[in-house]
């Protein structure tokens, strides 16, 4: 398993001897231990494995606990706290003063002692400090001897440890930048400060004549080369090659192109992470690879206009299954969008599920879909729907051909992924000749159409001169389509290109006042979209980031952000949001 961040849990105590402290010595400890249990029951790493959880070694009432405390979670690799209580304690005596992580408090909500009174006290001293801390506290009066976790607290203290996973994942980690900016597009000039000072992470870069040097001189694992080229051709259907006849290719083309392209699967995936089965062929210094959590490649032209496309390399990397059977994805974005890349990387560890890499490409009306196709859309896409289509790869994943175990289109972690699950993906894919009016060197892009009314989540990281980093967020549904009305709106496009309608939540405020709206309000040309609705999560790991959120659809209720931002006013929470991450400025600056 890899070492990856711990949970720190803090028992905090009643410092007072002679009676008081010694009555709730057991009564503490019991909770910090019930929130490890719930930790390690219901989070995981992207590995699969349990989320690892540290408990101080003693409670905490004084100065010196707290610094053993802190001194024992620095060794122990932790990434994030939760300080719990039962009772009143020394507020500022007894708060964790690092300032490079997530903190939150579960003050007990019981009458017999003053766990608000902590809580309440605590957060004080980390707002006068400047350090953003969570408050989590039930709603309901609880007896002091009641060990059950009540949910609110319980779904609060899942999605503070969910965000702070990520954001703890984050830190040390790289972007790798294959190549440069794709066809102007702003989101691929990588800027650094943004990885950097917000999420804690180094850039790397190669440009990308690096992996025809490494097609070319044969720095790749021959062994798995063949096994991969063997799967690739059993396992990958090729489709219709759609393009005018004067521009397609014989058959001869079409092989040496499968070829080319399953070796720049490995190379990707060993630039990204490694392989140390390349230093046993004399490439040591390749085999160690950029310790990358998340690439990007620029393809489009320079390399598209002359060599075979990157799509099978993006799509295979980004699936959660290849030749050597089911694995956690690796984050490739398209034309090196970095700034989709963060916002795919983030999405993925909040689920630690594969991420659809989508053009945000048309906004289709009910009315113009009946004027184009003859079919008046109905139930979730009566209001009309949003195309969502890459130029020509994202992860099979994205077909939604998964079933959860009622039976529902979802996309699974990669510890779930069963045969019936990998087979159906593969069923519902094909793979067509490269549109050479695009890609001139070939390849083969990637076609599915997703599932629909399945729950998913469209995120996108925007960079604004003078402001830095703003999320934006989308809850809603995907649609299917008639397959003659979906070939229609197809062939407007490029049919050989991954499918996804989706439908966002109406609010009936701000940008999500209709369909429209909410493509018209969209920052960028891409987006990236992840199963289910976490857009709470997104905006409690925002703040932790100190990225304000400037267009979302989550409902008041389920918003879980630091105490400290309801300084910065309480009836406006987005404005307070802002606020809030301007002055605290960014986690690593």
């Amino acid at each position: 398993m890899s070492n990856y961040p711990k949970i720190g849990i803090r028992p905090i105590i009643d410092g007072r001897r002679n009676g008081v402290r010694e009555s709730l010595e057991d009564q503490t400890m019991n909770m910090a231990l019930r929130v490890k249990e719930l930790y390690e029951a219901e989070l995981r790493y992207p590995d699969g494995s349990p989320v690892q959880v540290v408990i101080a070694d003693s409670t905490i009432g004084r100065v010196p606990e707290a610094q053993a405390a802190a001194e024992k979670f620095k060794r122990e690799n932790v990434g994030l706290t939760l300080s719990v209580t039962p009772c009143w304690a020394y507020g500022s005596e007894t708060i964790d003063m690092d300032r490079t992580m997530p903190h939150a408090i579960w003050g007990f909500n019981g009458s017999e002692r003053p766990g608000a009174v902590y809580l309440a006290a605590a957060l004080a001293g980390h707002a006068q400090l400047g350090i953003p801390a969570f408050g989590i506290y039930g709603e309901e009066v609880r007896d002091a001897d009641d060990d059950a976790i009540p949910d609110d607290v319980r779904q609060r203290l899942l999605d503070y440890a969910t965000a702070g996973l990520a954001v703890a994942q984050l830190r040390g980690k790289s972007y790798l930048s294959i190549g440069g900016v794709s066809m102007g597009i702003a989101g691929c000039v990588v800027k650094e400060e943004f990885w950097n000072y917000w999420l804690g992470m180094r850039n790397e870069y190669v440009d990308m004549v690096e992996l025809d040097r490494r097609v070319q001189l044969g720095i790749y694992d021959d062994e798995e080369y063949e096994r991969a080229y063997a799967w690739v051709k059993e396992n990958l259907a090729q489709g219709e090659d759609f393009n005018p006849e004067h521009w397609q290719a014989d058959g001869d083309k079409h092989e040496d192109w499968w070829a080319y392209s399953t070796k720049l699967v490995l190379i990707g995936r060993d630039l990204m992470i490694g392989n140390p089965k390349l230093a046993d062929k004399g490439f040591a210094e390749e085999a160690l690879g950029h310790g990358a959590l998340v690439s990007g490649f620029q393809g489009q032209r320079q390399w598209t206009d002359f060599l075979p496309n990157g799509d099978l390399m993006e799509t295979m990397l980004n699936t959660q299954f290849d030749w050597n059977g089911t694995r956690a994805p690796l984050i490739m974005a398209t034309e090196n969008d970095n700034l989709n890349g963060a916002s795919m990387l983030v999405n993925y560890l909040l689920t630690n599920r594969a991420q659809i890499f989508s053009d945000v490409r048309t906004y289709w009306s009910a009315d113009a879909v009946e004027r184009v196709t003859g079919y008046r859309p109905e139930g979730l896409a009566a209001g009309g729907f949003i195309d969502l289509r890459n130029s020509g790869a994202t992860t099979l994943d994205g077909t939604l051909a998964a079933k959860d175990a009622d039976g529902n289109a979802c996309i699974k972690p990669w510890w779930e992924l069963t045969d019936d699950d990998t087979a159906a993906m593969l069923e519902a894919t094909t793979f067509h000749p490269a549109n050479t009016g695009y890609f001139r060197g070939g390849g083969f892009s990637t076609h599915f159409r997703s599932s629909g009314e399945v729950p998913v989540t469209m995120t996108r990281i925007n960079w604004i001169d003078g402001l830095g980093p703003v999320m934006q967020l989308a809850e809603g549904y995907t649609v299917e389509l008639p397959d003659e009305v979906a070939k229609t709106i197809e062939l407007r496009t490029d049919p050989g290109w991954p499918t996804t309608w989706f439908v966002p939540t109406l609010t009936g405020e701000g940008a999500f006042t209709s369909v429209y709206e909410v493509m018209n309000a969209w920052g960028a040309n891409h987006g990236a979209i992840t199963y289910g609705h976490i857009g709470h999560q997104l905006i409690t790991l925002a703040a932790m980031l100190r990225i304000p959120v400037n267009m979302h659809n989550v409902s008041r209720d389920r918003i879980f952000r630091p105490k400290n931002w309801l300084g910065f006013g309480t009836a406006d929470l987005e404005g307070a949001d802002y606020r809030a991450c301007a002055q605290f400025g960014p986690l690593y600056a």
